[in-house]
């Protein structure tokens, strides 16, 4: 009797923890399947993102807080930023990223110093702070500046790369003379004395159609080397006005075919050498000479 009454213990102390478990175990999955199908869409969203109800209030209400010190600090929020800014750029000077040196690539002797006016930087200010979006902006007004790239390279340099307007010519009109690009546009700040060297196109519309011509001359170096000045007339063709005094007309189009029938004649008679007073290539086909008084 006392063997069984331990044994019946024995057995009712092992199967009952089974079936409690059983059932436990039972009962959780019906419990997480029930829940599950019971949450809606958008609660198991907020689930997904680990944030519960509460915790979405309470960002909300962080938000508005944030929002009610801005608002009824007014003007101190921003000397509060200022204040931050600064130091963060005192601490940026103090690890040594601060403006030494700065190298300008790509600028004509002419130019550089104009841009470097532009800068408005000094040697000692915080390079990491610096807006480089400004400085390019600022490098770009110049009027030699076609396009600016400004590049800052730690701890203490700023490069300044910059691609200037092309000199085409220099244009003189209603007394005075400026160099303009290949669009015609005149170039701020630029000396039509220092580019001797550059052709001269005079009279209204000049500047505009140059880039029409020059080209074609600059092919021709025989008779670009006599060119004394390209004269607009009327602003529909050239006059090519010659060192020696002499005088070519061109006409309002097709001005590539008459300097081809004038090359073909400098070939054959070797014309520009002879000495002229006036060629006419107005007239398609055909080519006019004046001789000079002295031929």
């Amino acid at each position: 009797m006392p063997a069984v009454v331990r044994g019946g213990r024995r057995q009712g102390v092992q199967g009952s923890p089974r079936g409690a478990s059983s059932g436990g175990r039972g009962q959780a999955r019906g419990g997480s399947s029930r829940s599950a199908g019971a949450i809606p869409g958008q609660m198991a969203a907020i689930g997904r993102l680990d944030l519960s109800p509460r915790a979405v209030v309470v960002c909300i209400s962080a938000g508005v807080l944030a929002l009610a010190v801005v608002l009824a600090t007014g003007a101190r929020a921003e000397r509060i930023g200022a204040s931050i800014s600064h130091g963060v750029d005192a601490v940026t000077i103090g690890m040594g990223f601060s403006l030494k040196r700065v190298h300008i690539a790509g600028a004509s002797g002419e130019a550089e110093p104009a841009i470097r006016q532009a800068l408005g930087l000094s040697a000692g200010q915080p390079l990491v702070g610096l807006d480089l979006d400004a400085v390019r902006e600022r490098v770009q007004a110049v009027g030699w500046v076609k396009e600016a790239r400004v590049v800052r390279l730690l701890p203490d340099t700023l490069i300044v790369e910059v691609v200037e307007h092309d000199r085409l010519a220099v244009w003189q009109s209603a007394g005075r003379a400026q160099v303009i690009d290949g669009q015609g546009q005149v170039i701020p700040g630029a000396e039509a004395g220092r580019y001797p060297g550059l052709p001269l196109v005079v009279g209204k519309g000049a500047d505009q159609a140059a880039a029409e011509v020059l080209p074609l001359l600059a092919q021709r170096p025989r008779l670009m080397g006599r060119v004394d000045a390209l004269v607009r007339v009327d602003e529909r063709r050239w006059d090519l006005r010659l060192k020696d005094g002499s005088l070519i007309q061109l006409p309002a189009v097709d001005q590539e075919a008459a300097l081809i029938r004038l090359d073909a004649l400098d070939q054959r008679e070797r014309l520009l050498d002879l000495g002229f007073a006036r060629v006419d290539l107005r007239t398609p086909e055909e080519v006019a000479v004046r001789p000079s008084g002295d031929a």
